[in-house]
């Protein structure tokens, strides 16, 4: 090429090289979303058509939920602990130890808890699902198993995502109740607050204002751990190496997801529900 043509040639500024970098970030962004919102919509549609994974569905969430118990109890057990420890002292210096019980709670109940819950399990359960599901499709133990006539959407991935839509509210509920109990020993390590006097004061700073959001956002804490669980695991590619990809990418993505629908769910309560 001459060097005239050369010099009409337009130079290429280094903005449209970070220009495009940037919108091929943002399209694969977008992209992934659509391919999740896919996802769940045949989730969806595969749930209520039958035939009915109910012995895999029982399988999923026992091991969901039983084999979380003692790590979700010693976490809100801590949880509850420290809590009062660290906030005892501050109250005490304004008179307002009797408040304890109450501040624990409400705090427990409607934000700490849930959210913790959650990010344990995201962590437990969600690398779980997304690196047992990608082994499967890695060994091709999936396409194995449409050969063999069985649904593998419906197999894997409805039993999963129902299980830890089920079983995070009830792990969100144990761990609550074991804070307040890790509460109520901190409460008396440098005091004596009987049992009833405790939990009746618990019941009396807590309203359905702070229960219903609670429950409300476990279930939506427990769908998205497991449907971007599945996902990852289940679209998972790059041989062996994608096991540990999937894993990664699951808990991650499902702690981002936890945080977004925390934040709108207290936006929405303080509206909807205003003290």
């Amino acid at each position: 090429m001459s060097e005239s043509k050369l010099a009409t040639l337009p130079a290429k500024s280094p903005d449209s090289n970070v220009f495009i970098f940037s919108s091929g970030k943002f399209g694969e962004f977008f992209k992934e979303i659509g391919e999740i919102t896919r996802f769940a919509g045949n989730f969806f549609k595969s749930m209520v058509i039958p035939p009915y994974e109910f012995k895999e569905l029982m399988k999923q969430c026992y091991l969901i939920g039983n084999k979380s118990l003692s790590l979700v109890a010693i976490t809100g057990f801590i949880m509850g602990l420290v809590l009062t420890i660290q906030t005892r002292p501050t109250l005490a210096r304004f008179g307002a130890e009797s408040w304890i019980p109450g501040m624990i709670a409400v705090s427990i109940i409607r934000e700490i808890g849930p959210v913790i819950t959650a990010l344990i399990c995201a962590g437990k359960v969600g690398s779980g699902i997304g690196a047992e599901l990608a082994s499967m499709k890695v060994t091709e133990q999936i396409d194995a198993m449409e050969v063999s006539g069985t649904n593998p959407f419906k197999y894997i991935v409805v039993t999963r995502i129902l299980a830890t839509t089920m079983m995070i509210p009830v792990l969100v509920i144990f761990a609550d109740f074991v804070a307040l109990i890790g509460g109520y020993l901190g409460v008396n390590i440098l005091g004596d607050v009987g049992f009833r006097f405790y939990f009746t004061q618990v019941f009396n700073q807590l309203d359905y204002s702070d229960l219903l959001p609670a429950c409300g956002k476990t279930i939506l804490f427990g769908f998205s751990i497991g449907l971007v669980s599945c996902y990852k695991g289940y679209n998972a590619n790059k041989g062996t190496e994608g096991v540990g990809l999937s894993a990664n990418a699951a808990v991650v993505l499902s702690s981002l997801c936890i945080f977004i629908i925390d934040a709108v769910a207290v936006q929405l309560t303080s509206i909807l529900l205003p003290k």
